[in-house]
């Protein structure tokens, strides 16, 4: 596959010599080679994380990644990745690269590609997928130096990209005139500045991969399917990083179509199962300037909608659904930028009570002459903030609950994700782009039920593996018809319940097998349960859930991992434990998942795959007798 890249090739192009140790006019920056460039000890250890995420050797790596980024080095020089927004700094350009190649490379381990095609073919193509992510990465900010700068040389000139490196003393600034995402269009113009023959020839070899990567190229992202997916979400990590926020909440961001199936989900939510402006029980209260939602509720039963739907990348926590919700401008914040209101709700009987709630503009939800009748009462904003975590949303009336701890405060399970988005004192080291690359994918997978808690303990403590986490990016298949999946609002949760939602999910694809983001696998010739992942995905989608399981004491995907045991559909090991543990090998490493073996894997795979190739059974260890 990497033949080609081992031929002699003529040697390259001499970087620009520098000019003489002069002193520069005002305004004016001497060019740099990319050894210097990229000398310095972050964008070294940079480059270090790039190589260890692919399973090249270091000559097979300086083909196929080193001379791409040297050329991209040389090219960007200390141009600012923006004017005024993240990395606007002298070689902040070079900077960005760097972390969103590294972003998408620890992404794309999440992934067996090309998605539905057979472990040969993905094993065989695994590489060449490694390496376009990482030019798609690469070049999706190339095009800026192109339309968003004008560059003059010392003589006068000026200087276009296409030119090639900068051979003499340099100054810029941001045109006036600039046209937004024109960017994106112009990487067509400079991509061959970076990518050489050899690397076209070889990638132009696999059809499913050369078209998302053309698409790229074109900056046609929405058309790039996964390639492009891995592009957006490494550039808002890194974006985050910059910036002081949070890179894991900025990959776990849908793609940008995810607004629309958010926006269809709330009408629909509204149109066939909330209640708007009853006199007590209501889910929301419709005034003349705003639309008002009971946060806990519907953040929920959206949840559970747009997971029926087969639509993933959803996050489990409330905030982080409504985070989702306001960077895609749909909620409406509050004077101080949050998206949770605290306000009074009184009806004109004289019903009053207080929530935590959402405020969104009617127009975005109804047509003119579609919009439903003002709620009579009263909608007053409370002065005190809501500091509350918005989980601890009071649950609507229409639900007919009072809320309790367990609705107020986020499961543990859930694993709330915190920032200091406080920016570093002067003087005081940035928070280190390579501590957040080794954290922000996945957090340790929970233990298995309680009678297993003892097996687990003495393994190492588990962390879902890079092959076999849900993805963090949201699927890039279409979506099944939503007639596939039963009701959330109306199916009764139970054992067999949730065996045949795993049996129609599967057989509709809202359930992905033995792919990176699967919860379903095939081992040992049978179907393999990821625990709790599975148990927590189909509790997502029925909310009802949590009343039930509150009513046993334990968490809501305990509640449907004991209503499956139940059915003993599921083998155990000799020593009588329900969990399995499997090692999950990456290129570089190996790491453990735990889930449940089926008897009969026809129960909810027709036909049964062939067993996934990275992941394998760790039998248990039989222990000696003690001698008498």
């Amino acid at each position: 596959m990497l033949s080609l890249f081992q031929r002699k090739r003529p040697p390259a192009a001499a970087a620009p010599s520098p000019a003489p140790a002069t002193d520069l006019p005002k305004g004016l920056m001497r060019p740099e080679s990319a050894a210097s460039l990229l000398a310095t000890p972050r964008r070294q250890k940079l480059l270090e994380h790039i190589w260890q995420r692919t399973s090249l050797s270091r000559k097979q790596f300086a083909a196929l990644y080193r001379a791409p980024l040297e050329r991209y080095a040389e090219l960007v020089q200390a141009f600012p990745a923006s004017e005024a927004h993240h990395h606007a700094y002298p070689g902040g350009m070079l900077d960005h690269g760097l972390e969103i190649v590294a972003y998408s490379l620890k992404l794309r381990q999440s992934h067996l590609l090309p998605i539905g095609a057979s472990p040969e073919d993905q094993a065989a193509q695994a590489e060449a997928w490694t390496a376009a992510v990482a030019y798609a990465a690469l070049l999706h900010d190339i095009g800026k130096i192109a339309v968003d700068l004008h560059v003059e040389l010392a003589d006068g000139s000026v200087w276009h990209p296409w030119h090639g490196p900068l051979l003499q003393p340099y100054r810029f600034r941001y045109r006036d005139d600039r046209e937004y995402r024109l960017h994106s269009a112009a990487t067509g113009l400079l991509y061959r500045q970076l990518l050489d023959r050899h690397i076209l020839d070889w990638l132009s070899g696999y059809p499913s991969l050369w078209a998302p990567l053309l698409h790229v190229l074109a900056g046609q992202y929405e058309h790039a399917g996964v390639l492009g997916e891995l592009v957006v979400q490494a550039d808002r990590a890194s974006v985050a990083q910059e910036l002081g926020g949070d890179p894991a909440r900025a990959m776990a961001v849908p793609k940008h179509a995810l607004q629309r199936k958010l926006l269809d989900g709330l009408r629909y939510l509204l149109k066939e199962e909330l209640k708007l402006n009853q006199p007590e029980a209501s889910d929301g209260w419709l005034t003349d300037d705003a639309l008002w939602l009971v946060s806990k509720t519907v953040s929920d039963k959206l949840r559970a909608h747009l997971l029926s739907q087969g639509i993933d990348g959803i996050p489990a926590n409330n905030t982080a659904v409504f985070n989702v919700l306001q960077d895609h401008g749909m909620l409406q914040p509050t004077l101080d930028g949050k998206a949770v209101w605290r306000a009074t709700v009184t009806s004109a009987t004289g019903w009053s009570h207080s929530f935590t709630l959402l405020r969104l503009a009617p127009a975005l939800i109804w047509e003119t002459g579609e919009r439903p009748a003002p709620f009579s009462g009263t909608v007053a904003i409370d002065t005190a903030s809501a500091d509350k975590d918005a989980d601890a949303s009071a649950s609507s009336p229409a639900n007919m609950a009072r809320p309790t701890a367990e609705d107020q405060e986020p499961a543990p399970w859930e694993g709330r994700v915190t920032t200091d988005a406080t920016p570093s004192p002067v003087g005081q080291a940035m928070p280190d782009v390579m501590e957040d690359l080794l954290a922000m994918v996945g957090m340790g997978d929970s233990p298995g039920p309680q009678q297993d808690a003892q097996a687990i303990a003495d393994e190492a403590p588990a962390t879902r593996s890079e092959a076999a986490m849900p993805s963090t990016a949201a699927a890039s298949l279409p979506s099944p018809a939503p007639t596939a999946a039963p009701s959330s609002s109306t199916a009764q949760p139970s054992g067999e319940h949730f065996i045949t939602w795993l049996q129609q999910a599967v057989a509709s694809r809202r359930l992905i097998i033995n792919d990176a983001k699967a919860l379903v696998h095939t081992v040992g010739n049978t179907a393999y349960l990821i625990s709790p992942g599975l148990f927590q995905r189909y509790a997502q989608e029925h909310p009802q859930i949590a009343r039930l399981a509150r009513q046993e004491n334990m968490a809501d995907w305990q509640w449907v991992q004991r209503q499956f045991e139940r059915l003993r559909l599921h083998r155990k090991q000799s020593n009588g434990l329900n969990i399995w543990t499997c090692d999950v090998k990456g290129p570089r490493k190996t790491r453990r998942v735990h889930g449940y073996l089926l008897d009969e894997p026809t129960s909810i795979l027709d036909p049964v795959p062939a067993n996934n190739p990275y992941l394998s059974l760790v039998m248990p260890a039989i222990r000696p007798r003690k001698s008498d």
